[in-house]
């Protein structure tokens, strides 16, 4: 499995689980007001703890893909926003066909707000950066709602792990 392959099966997978949380949010007694919840003073909001797990996705096609992407860096404000902004990047996603990728040995060059200039090859890029930085950005949202009393656990998690479950035998 080619690294394309596996980092778009990953964001297909973790979107549904971001999509999963924010189905289960929505009935939580603060409503859209939890969108301003943080763990900490010093961290980012969940609206956009749910902006930044999508704008990872978006990043990385646009730095892998042969597409540009727009990124939305405007504040969700509503539960019903976020599904939206999920769905678009989950069709982003579908919509990619992972050969367009460089090569996993393509060098891939990128510099942050701060400056800082990384230059590394394709599948590292995606191993050591994208992917980490996507699921640091989830577990925050994730970690915000356990924090808020939301009642999720694992399998709201890895809940497409479902799909694989073995059956019990007929007895």
């Amino acid at each position: 499995m080619s690294y394309a392959t596996a980092a778009l099966a990953t964001y297909a997978n973790m979107l549904g689980t971001l999509d999963h949380l924010v189905t289960k949010v929505e009935s939580h007694e603060k409503g859209d007001a939890l969108l301003q919840a943080k763990l900490t003073d010093d961290m980012f909001p969940l609206h956009t703890q749910i902006r930044f797990t999508i704008d990872q996705v978006v990043t990385a096609l646009n730095r892998l893909g042969t597409a540009e992407h727009a990124s939305d860096d405007s504040d969700i404000a509503t539960f019903a926003e976020a599904h939206e902004r999920i769905a678009a990047a989950k069709a982003l996603v579908a919509s990619t066909d992972p050969a367009t990728w460089p090569a996993a040995g393509d060098m891939v060059e990128f510099t942050l707000p701060n400056n800082m200039t990384f230059v590394m090859q394709a599948h590292e890029y995606c191993r050591d950066w994208a992917t980490p930085q996507f699921y640091f950005h989830l577990m925050a949202a994730y970690s915000i709602l356990r924090a808020e009393g939301l009642a999720i656990g694992k399998i709201d998690y890895v809940g497409y792990m479902m799909k694989y479950m073995k059956q019990p035998s007929a007895a």
